[in-house]
């Protein structure tokens, strides 16, 4: 886990190597940032608040990405396609 600060408020990122890919994430208190290995069809179906930012490689990727999917539970706070994800974090917070 790494710990990640935006405008004072912290989130944990965590990465896990597969033998192809980097699945990465960053919590926040009402939802998550994720890579596109996530699945927005299974966010909605569990009620989940998730942002996914594509084509990133590191957190710092992430937080510039625009978001390009958003679940039902995270446009209900606000969350939408083209924001950055730094943006979308601060929303979750």
């Amino acid at each position: 886990m790494e710990k990640i600060i935006i405008d004072g408020r912290e989130f944990a990122g965590f990465a896990a190597a597969t033998p192809n890919t980097k699945v990465l994430f960053i919590l926040g208190g009402g939802g998550f940032l994720g890579c596109g290995y996530f699945s927005i069809e299974t966010a909605d179906k569990v009620g989940d608040a998730v942002a996914i930012v594509t084509g990133v490689k590191s957190f710092d990727d992430m937080l510039a990405a625009q978001v390009k999917l958003v679940s039902a539970a995270a446009a209900a706070r606000g969350i939408r396609t083209g924001m950055t994800g730094r943006e979308a974090l601060l929303l979750l917070a």
